[in-house]
């Protein structure tokens, strides 16, 4: 079995959407007012890792469709590159879809879905145990398809004979109704004290506009 390192070179890869909705349902919050860096220093220090890259991912809506929360996340992936972490972005693409009412009828909605951004975050987890850039990939995100990301990096765990951990951090409260990490990985949960001590301080949001729940979700993803 390959030796464990003593310092543990940590990335941080954030799905930007999966974290906000998980935010939302374990602890209220109606937008995405979490700080990436201070989490992932926040988990890192917990866990006596080194934490020497954070990556950020999530879909957008286009000024057109949307102009509050392209503003908002235009406005915070600036931010964010400013600082230092690496962000990778791309336009919602919309379609129709039908919800249940609760009377018993139907309704169709316009639904933005993210197309390519969780593609992006899984060849980039890939592509930095391939390269020897981490012992732990820190993925902030409970979506199990990236359990099959776990499975490619004990593979090239195993090619390598070197030791590499995949762990996913994702936050929890007794109001929660999804409590698992991404099969195959470590789970690190994160408590409300935790997460709040991590908030963003800043406002992206255009004069006198008013947050509303953001529309982005994937295929079976969000409230």
């Amino acid at each position: 079995m390959p030796a464990e390192p003593a310092v543990k070179r940590t990335i941080a890869f954030f799905d930007g959407q999966n974290l906000f909705y998980a935010a939302k349902h374990a602890f209220g919050y109606s937008w995405p007012n979490y700080d990436p860096l201070k989490l992932a220093r926040a988990v890192c220090v917990a866990q006596g890792w080194q934490l020497d890259r954070v990556c950020f991912y999530t879909g957008l809506p286009s000024p057109q469709d949307n102009a509050l929360w392209n503003h908002f996340w235009t406005a915070k992936l600036a931010h964010m590159g400013r600082v230092g972490i690496q962000t990778f972005s791309r336009h919602l693409r919309y379609r129709n879809q039908t919800v249940l009412l609760p009377d018993g009828g139907t309704t169709t909605v316009l639904v933005g879905n993210e197309k390519g951004v969780d593609v992006r975050l899984a060849l980039d987890i890939v592509g930095a145990a391939r390269d020897n850039a981490c012992d732990v990939a820190l993925v902030f995100s409970q979506d199990q398809d990236l359990s099959e990301v776990a499975d490619e990096v004990r593979a090239i765990s195993i090619q390598q004979d070197r030791w590499i951990k995949l762990a996913c951090a994702f936050p929890v409260s007794p109001t929660c109704t999804n409590t698992r990490g991404i099969n195959k990985t470590d789970w690190i949960k994160i408590d409300r004290r935790t997460y709040d001590a991590c908030l963003d301080p800043r406002d992206y949001r255009p004069k006198g506009g008013k947050i509303h729940r953001p529309e982005a979700r994937r295929d079976g993803e969000g409230p």
